[in-house]
């Protein structure tokens, strides 16, 4: 499987270690957003959903799913950093501030180390620590991610199929 891969993304010969990589969107959280993943996920801790309970909290409101802003998180760094990757897992995930619907979330990710695949000499293996913060700058998600990376030529071609006539 060679080729170019047209969906854009980084290739493990574009990682350095130490470079800081700014995710540009940010992504504001719905109750809808936190209600719907609680409830798909079976998540039955009703401060994630029963405003009457979560009002008895020291938080005063619900908050949101700790899964949903690691799920978030995450995908707001797909595009730069795992989109020609594999996720091979998540260490040291920390929550060390809440997030309630209404914040937006953004992130960043540094490049902590990369080596070269022994068993996939197409790829290489990238150690990055990503962090998600709200618009006023509190950091609300910290994790470790060990990302399987296709070195340049072997990414699979992304198919790119045209409208019959």
């Amino acid at each position: 499987m060679t080729g170019s891969n047209r969906t854009g993304g980084r290739s493990y010969e574009d990682f350095e270690v130490g470079m800081v990589i700014r995710h540009p969107l940010g992504r504001t959280v719905s109750a809808v957003d936190n209600t719907w993943f609680t409830l798909l996920t079976v998540n039955s801790n009703p401060i994630h959903f029963d405003a009457h309970y979560a009002a008895q909290t020291e938080f005063g409101k619900p908050l949101v799913n700790s899964t949903f802003t690691l799920a978030l998180v995450t995908g707001l760094s797909v595009a730069a950093v795992s989109q020609k990757a594999m996720n091979l897992g998540w260490d040291e995930v920390r929550m060390p501030a809440p997030v309630f619907e209404g914040d937006t979330i953004y992130a960043q990710t540094e490049v902590l180390s990369k080596r070269d695949s022994k068993s996939r000499p197409h790829m290489g293996l990238v150690e990055i620590k990503t962090t998600g913060f709200k618009q006023d700058g509190t950091v609300v998600m910290e994790f470790r991610r060990t990302i399987l990376v296709y070195r340049r030529g072997h990414v699979p071609r992304q198919p790119l199929p045209v409208p019959k006539k």
